[in-house]
């Protein structure tokens, strides 16, 4: 029998599709690593280009009996969803990619300070955007190559946001996925947007998903492998 997830409203199950079809849109072979636990269902999805680990939770209306662990297909996922009746059939384990089998802590997390207010940070990733399409657009034909481009890229995307050590390209991957929405507040230890971090691992978090990115240079310390 094709196990079902009931998650906890119709808002839910729609906020989980969109996710998927962000995830899609970007690799239409992509994978998701799914953990049930109690009544909170964790998405762990990795898009392409962005170098980082994209988390999505969402409530369930019944808790998952014994557990669930698994890594699926997103379109399969993304297909069984069904917004009206806030289910989602849960696809068969696929061969899940390297990244799916390290995840961060679940616990240790301690909050970071110097992140830049909400629109401070959607400003440095539009000036970031505008200013790859400027330099890409100035170079000559003959040197626009994957790895010109992908040096550019590299530069502009590695650079940290503010004080902080965590990178643009983790607010872009933010702001790409619909985590990084106008209206979010500017973090507090107790408030839904701010910056996390627990060993080698930085969590920018806001209300709609997280982001978790490993610091460099730390190598793969602390991490949660299942």
């Amino acid at each position: 029998m094709t196990a079902l997830l009931y998650l906890a409203d119709e808002g839910e199950a729609a906020d989980l599709a969109a996710f998927l079809a962000r995830l899609i849109h970007y690799d239409r072979a992509a994978a998701v690593r799914l953990q049930a636990s109690g009544s909170t269902l964790a998405v762990f999805g990795r898009p392409p280009s962005f170098e980082v680990l994209a988390i999505r939770t969402a409530r369930l209306a019944k808790p998952y009996e014994n557990g669930l662990d698994v890594t699926v297909s997103v379109g399969e996922l993304l297909e069984s969803v069904d917004e009206s009746a806030a289910t989602a059939a849960v696809p068969g384990a696929v061969t899940g990619p390297p990244w799916a089998g390290v995840l961060p802590p679940r616990r240790g997390w301690r909050q970071e300070p110097g992140l830049p207010a909400p629109d401070a940070v959607r400003a440095m990733v539009s000036a970031a955007v505008a200013e790859f399409r400027s330099r890409t657009q100035e170079l000559a034909v003959e040197r626009r190559t994957r790895a010109e481009l992908d040096g550019i890229g590299r530069e502009i995307w590695s650079r940290p946001i503010g004080d902080t050590g965590l990178p643009v390209r983790a607010a872009h991957a933010a702001q790409s996925l619909g985590f990084l929405r106008p209206g979010a507040q500017v973090a507090r230890e107790d408030s839904a947007l701010g910056l996390y971090s627990s060993g080698a691992w930085l969590r920018l978090r806001t209300p709609f998903g997280s982001i978790a990115v490993r610091r460099a240079g730390l190598g793969a310390l602390d991490v949660s492998v299942r």
